[in-house]
């Protein structure tokens, strides 16, 4: 029964930190590009602000990646 509920648990972390920082991403990549749109001369900034929050989303999903990986190792 435990090794059920942790193989779930493991699931819904990847689920979960899969779907969530990818619509942000989308999100994000969207603003970026109605900003940059709106201001061509600002596209420099805003692609690199746009990368490095792109950067911090990415890192979400791939620590619930690991946490699935931990919860795993427990079954």
């Amino acid at each position: 029964m435990t090794s059920a509920i942790i193989a779930i648990a493991a699931a819904a972390a990847i689920a979960l930190s899969t779907v969530f920082p990818a619509i942000a991403q989308g999100m994000t990549a969207k603003s970026a590009m109605e900003s940059i749109a709106r201001q061509p001369d600002a596209a420099k900034e805003i692609r690199s602000t746009l990368i490095i929050a792109l950067a911090l989303m990415e890192a979400l999903t791939i620590y619930g990646l690991l946490i699935a990986f931990m919860l795993v190792s427990k079954v």
